[in-house]
């Protein structure tokens, strides 16, 4: 007999799974920007640039408020 495995509805999922999830929201804007501000400084030093800490910098930014958006639009109801 073949097992089914049954994934539980947000009804189902006890009120620290749902705050665990959502406060995962807090996380991903703030590590997206360091991670794109990292990213151009350590390519500013490698090639002797002055300029691309800002680009990846903006660029986490967006990076950071679309993953933010998919995290919303996948949770809501």
């Amino acid at each position: 007999m073949e097992k089914k495995e049954l994934k539980p509805s947000n009804d189902q999922k006890s009120i620290w799974v749902i705050a665990g999830e959502y406060s995962s929201i807090g996380f991903i804007l703030p590590s997206s920007v360091v991670a794109g501000y990292l990213i151009g400084y350590w390519l500013d030093k490698w090639l002797g640039t002055t300029y691309l800490y800002l680009v990846f910098l903006l660029l986490g930014i967006v990076s950071g408020f679309i993953q933010v958006f998919r995290f919303v639009k996948k949770h809501e109801d």
